[in-house]
């Protein structure tokens, strides 16, 4: 049996940087995306509120103020709901950009330790076969059960995002019949 450890090593070393590197650049762009997000929502509300003051101080009875309270209202919550909104679509991408690369390092693992299962049996004294067979069925309920258990992440995370969208939905209706209700009796 011969092994290349110098080679093996160097090898293992370089995949490893790679995936750190891959984990780095999507934790920068989840970064980058996040702050670009962070700014124009800042820009936008103080631009809002730059806006809502010159408004306020045009007021010139309390119908006019109840009537430009309401007019600022839904716009200000359709804002917070698509800033909630795109916060949640980065960090659901970063994960599944993570995800892919952890899949990635599991079935590269995997087939290492496979690999290194076979060529201990091609050596291995008689008698061993079954030790080797127990080895190799902990490794496919171990395979099994990370399956089992990333099909259950998944399922998770789709009926998570089913929710959010459910509730930013409802909160927009609720948001805009309030509106319309406040905009009824003040023409009654």
């Amino acid at each position: 049996m011969s092994f290349n450890a110098p080679e093996q090593f160097a090898a293992s070393n370089k995949a490893n940087v790679e995936t750190l590197l891959t984990i780095a650049n999507t934790a920068f762009a989840s970064a980058e995306r996040i702050a670009a997000l962070n700014l124009n929502t800042a820009r936008s509300v103080l631009e809002d509120s730059v806006a809502g003051a010159k408004a306020l101080l045009a007021v010139k009875d309390v119908q006019e103020l109840v009537a430009l309270q309401t007019t600022l209202a839904q716009p200000a919550v359709e804002k917070a709901v698509a800033y909630s909104r795109s916060v949640y679509e980065i960090a659901t991408q970063t994960q599944e950009e993570l995800s892919k690369v952890v899949e990635a390092q599991y079935s590269e693992l995997n087939k290492n330790v496979t690999s290194a299962l076979d060529k201990a049996v091609k050596g291995a004294p008689a008698g061993s076969d079954v030790a080797v067979a127990a080895v190799k069925s902990a490794i496919a309920a171990a395979n099994s059960a990370y399956d089992s258990m990333t099909k259950a992440a998944k399922q998770v995370a789709e009926i998570a995002e089913a929710n959010v969208a459910a509730a930013t939905s409802a909160t927009v209706k609720a948001v805009g019949s309030s509106t319309v209700a406040t905009k009824s009796k003040k023409a009654a």
